[in-house]
C-alpha cells in the first residue's frame, strides 16, 4: 500500500527579485515499509524535500499526500498534527533540549502527543532502552557522545509511534564507526518493526546498501530513480 505520494512537486524561494528554484516537478511513490533514500549533491533539493515531506515547509506546486490526505492543502494545525502524529523526524544537528537530559527530551515529545503525565517517564525509558541508553537517561546532550545524542534523537522520534521515520542526514556528524551503528539502528527498525524510512544523505554508497530504492536529485528533479515507480 502506498503511505506516500509525491505528484508533480516544485518548491521556488524568492532572493529579493530573483526566483530561486529548489525543487522542480519531482515526482514519487513511497510503499508501506520502504526504506528509501534521497542523495544527490549539496543544493540539490535533499533536505527540501524532507522538509515538505515533514510539513516543516509548503510547497509552490503540487501535492504531497499522506495517507489519503494532501499536506499541501492543510493549514498550520493540520500540518503540526502531522508532524505530531504521523512522521517522527531526525536531524544531522540533533536539535535535542540542552538542558534537559536524555529522558527528559523524550519526555517532552510524549508531552506534545498527548501522552498522559504519568505513562510518560515508563514510555521514555522504554524507548531509550529500545536504542541501547538504558545507562544515559539522566545525562544531558553535552555530557553525550555524538552517537548518543543522535539515540536520543530517534527514541524522540519514535515517542509517538510514527508512520514514517525522515532523517536528514543522519550521519552527517559522526565519525564512520558511529555512523554505523545509527545506520544498523535506523534498518532495524525498518526490517524489524516494518516502520517505512525516507533519508536524506549525500553517502550514495550507505544508501545503496541498506536502502530498497535510491532516488538521486540533480539541481532540483530526479536524475534516476532505482525503484522507477515514479507517481503519474
Amino acid at each position: 500500500m502506498t503511505i506516500l505520494k509525491i505528484v508533480n512537486l516544485s518548491r521556488t524561494y524568492m532572493k529579493g527579485q530573483v526566483e530561486i528554484p529548489a525543487l522542480k516537478d519531482v515526482s514519487f511513490d513511497v510503499e508501506d515499509g520502504e526504506f528509501v533514500s534521497i542523495v544527490g549533491r549539496s543544493g540539490s533539493g535533499k533536505s527540501t524535500l524532507l522538509n515538505l515531506v515533514g510539513g516543516l515547509d509548503t510547497p509552490t506546486a503540487g501535492r504531497i499526500i499522506f495517507r489519503d490526505r494532501d499536506l499541501a492543502g492543510m493549514k498550520r494545525s493540520g500540518l503540526a498534527l502531522h508532524r505530531r502524529k504521523s512522521v517522527g523526524m531526525v536531524f544531522q544537528s540533533f536539535n535535542l533540549v540542552a538542558h534537559r537530559s536524555a529522558l527528559e527530551n523524550v519526555v517532552l515529545a510524549l508531552t506534545f502527543g498527548g501522552v498522559p503525565r504519568q505513562s510518560r517517564k515508563p514510555l521514555a525509558s522504554d524507548l531509550l532502552a529500545q536504542v541501547g541508553l538504558t545507562q544515559r537517561l539522566n545525562h544531558r546532550p553535552a555530557e553525550l557522545s555524538g552517537g548518543e545524542a543522535q539515540r536520543v534523537a530517534i527514541a524522540r522520534a519514535l515517542a509517538n509511534s510514527p508512520e514514517m521515520l525522515l532523517l536528514d542526514e543522519p550521519t552527517g556528524n559522526l565519525d564512520s564507526s558511529t555512523a554505523k551503528e545509527i545506520i544498523d539502528l535506523v534498518q532495524g527498525l525498518n526490517r524489524d518493526r516494518g516502520l517505512t524510512a525516507l533519508m536524506v544523505t549525500h553517502e550514495q554508497d550507505t544508501a545503496e546498501a541498506v536502502s530498497d530504492r535510491v532516488i538521486r536529485l540533480l539541481d532540483g528533479s530526479i536524475a534516476e530513480d532505482s525503484g522507477r515507480r515514479v507517481a503519474g
